[in-house]
């Protein structure tokens, strides 16, 4: 997700490689930046020095981005923007400053665990993974041997080999579910099973399972309502008859028409404005139209901001209860963070789902399964595979009600799959035709992730055997 001017600083995706790095530090000069420091809305950002590659990093509600040294106080992010390191007389650092605006340091005193910097900790540089079962617990899923799996053990060795020696970094997870069990569970850095992981986009497939449950129990009546009836109480900008016509299904394909894109620079709908300004709301319905409802497929967190909203006005309770009394309860979900408020106040969290990674693996199955768990049957069988189906296309990429409708190719071979991701590598793939869940955590925030590759070089790989 996009952020103000400010974090351009630390989060813009790297649209082309740093020049060779002129300026070499050492890591104990580097610890002479570590500190807490003001940051943008009130709140406050880390800076951390890594001991593993000797770069500087900007904490962010716990994700990390890398500001490189190019002179002395100066650091680059990775849209090679400038930070700059602020002293005083005495020559002790004091602040940053970041496009024309200063924030004080606030504190010396961090910590910063080693393991936040290595895949796993005190690994041997002839590091040899040895699998084990993963343990059954208290949460509803099945364990199983990877032995009876048909997955082969050989190329997981060695993905578990190269994530642990750096060669795909920030890794934080990797779990396996093949007919209905639990078979992989590896984690990476400082996180286990039940440590909650931001999941970024990934929520808005969850708003999709929770509109299909609204809708299903009559709370919503259909999926053809109009999005502005369910703000009376608003008056809207740029109010035309087509935005007028804008469907709650509209808002699941990313087919609003609202000029809101975020693949378009000029589009007026900026994310970034959207997180800083008072009502979500109000600022997404306010966009001018820039086609049809049902049109061209544009990437929009407004829109699942949207729907998030109208269920809780639909339901008369806040869209985090709705969940916890109807998908959580009935997925066994019972440790989660959701602060689901579309104002200011979330302009660093984007009103994101927080879960572990074995309950994101539920929602896969979920769907798997046709929305039937243990059971009983959480959402319809006919939204499941609405969902699943290509409505619109998003970035190329077919797409469904806020799931992606995608395919990797494995030496020739096609895997289709659907999938809930988000920004840092937060993948939950379901892949029907080899009755398999794979989900991925990861902390490459606004770079490339290497979780589809993972999938491609080292999971799939094992049915090519069979076809």
């Amino acid at each position: 997700m996009k952020k103000n001017i400010l974090l351009l600083l630390f989060l813009l995706p790297a649209l082309c490689g740093y020049s060779q790095q002129k300026f070499k530090i050492t890591y104990e000069q580097l610890k002479e930046y570590e500190g807490i420091y003001e940051y943008e809305n009130n709140t406050t950002l880390q800076i951390a020095a890594s001991p593993k590659d000797t770069i500087l990093y900007a904490i962010i509600n716990e994700s990390k981005y890398s500001l490189k040294p190019q002179e002395k106080d100066i650091f680059l992010n990775m849209s090679k923007e400038k930070v700059t390191f602020i002293r005083n007389n005495t020559a002790a650092i004091t602040g940053y400053t970041a496009d024309g605006k200063t924030f004080k340091l606030i504190s010396k005193k961090v910590f910063f665990p080693q393991e936040i910097w290595y895949p796993r900790l005190n690994a041997s540089k002839d590091y040899k993974y040895v699998y084990q079962q993963p343990k059954k617990d208290l949460d509803g899923l099945i364990t199983g041997n990877l032995d009876q799996s048909g997955l082969d053990k050989a190329l997981l060795n060695e993905m578990m080999r190269k994530i642990v020696d750096g060669t795909y970094p920030n890794v934080h997870s990797v779990l396996i579910i093949k007919d209905g069990k639990l078979v992989f569970e590896e984690y990476f850095y400082e996180y286990n099973k039940t440590k909650l992981h931001e999941i970024r986009s990934a929520t808005k497939s969850f708003v999709s399972a929770l509109t299909g449950i609204a809708i299903d129990k009559g709370f919503i009546k259909s999926k053809n309502e109009t999005v502005l009836s369910y703000f009376p109480d608003y008056t809207f900008k740029n109010l035309t008859s087509d935005k007028r016509q804008i469907t709650i299904e509209n808002l699941l394909t990313n087919q609003s028409g609202l000029d809101c894109d975020v693949s378009n620079p000029k589009s007026v709908g900026n994310e970034t404005t959207m997180n800083y300004s008072n009502d979500w709301i109000q600022f997404i319905l306010d966009l001018p139209m820039t086609d049809v409802p049902g049109g061209k497929g544009m990437y929009c967190s407004g829109n699942p901001i949207t729907l998030g909203k109208i269920i809780e006005r639909a339901t008369k309770m806040p869209l985090p209860e709705f969940a916890k009394q109807t998908l959580f309860k009935d997925l066994g979900i019972k440790n989660f963070k959701w602060n689901f408020k579309p104002d200011a106040s979330s302009a660093e969290t984007f009103c994101q789902l927080y879960l572990n990674s074995r309950d994101m693996a539920k929602l896969g199955m979920l769907y798997l399964n046709k929305g039937l768990w243990n059971g009983k049957q959480v959402i319809s069988k006919d939204w499941v595979q609405e969902s699943l189906t290509k409505h619109s296309v998003v970035q190329g990429v077919n797409y469904g009600y806020l799931w992606w409708i995608k395919y990797l190719n494995v030496d020739g071979v096609r895997y289709n799959g659907k999938a809930a991701q988000g920004n840092g590598g937060q993948k939950i793939y379901i892949w029907e035709d080899q009755n398999m869940i794979t989900v991925i955590t990861g902390g490459n925030y606004n770079s490339q992730s290497p979780s589809d590759e993972l999938i491609q070089k080292y999971i799939l790989p094992s049915f090519n055997k069979k076809q």
